[in-house]
């Protein structure tokens, strides 16, 4: 009896042991035999690479901030030659092509990214629906046309045309 009790004790310290863990907490598979691993980082150059991400993020902000929030900026926009409009609140140099802009807000993160890519949608379906108001236009025009043709033909004209020419 004291054999059985060390077998089923075994089997239960193996099943918490190993698979229930494995159960609860599942481990990633191995990697393919062609994957070669990567050296891991020192701590110097795992500070470089946060220094440089750290970097590029302060880079990716919109600096374009309005006239209100940083007058001075554009105090000296108007004193080196470059005009200012105040009513429109920018420069009257050129308007900023699409691209341009989805360009700027990417830079700016997400939350200028999606209303950037809301106008260009808005206009791309605007345009969208202005052409196929036109066609449908152009279409009933056109079946308009051909009803009032067909109308004002003659019985007599109706019957040359059923005629099978030999």
């Amino acid at each position: 009896m004291g054999m059985k009790i060390k077998v089923v004790y075994r089997k239960v310290y193996d099943y918490v042991r190993y698979d229930l863990k494995e159960i609860a907490f599942p481990s990633s598979l191995p990697d393919p035999p062609h994957f070669k691993k990567r050296r891991k980082l020192t701590w110097k150059e795992r500070f470089l690479v946060l220094k440089e991400a750290t970097r590029l993020y302060g880079a990716s902000w919109v600096r374009d901030i309005s006239p209100e929030l940083r007058p001075n900026d554009y105090k000296k926009l108007v004193e080196n030659g470059v005009e200012f409009d105040e009513a429109t609140g920018g420069k009257t140099e050129k308007e900023p092509s699409t691209l341009e802009d989805l360009a700027v807000a990417a830079r700016g993160g997400m939350e200028t990214l999606r209303p950037a890519l809301q106008r260009v949608y808005m206009t791309r379906a605007s345009a969208y629906r202005d052409a196929l108001k036109s066609f449908i236009e152009g279409y009933q025009e056109g079946i308009k046309n051909v009803m009032e043709k067909k109308d004002s033909r003659s019985p007599l004209e109706d019957d040359i045309l059923k005629k099978p020419t030999p």
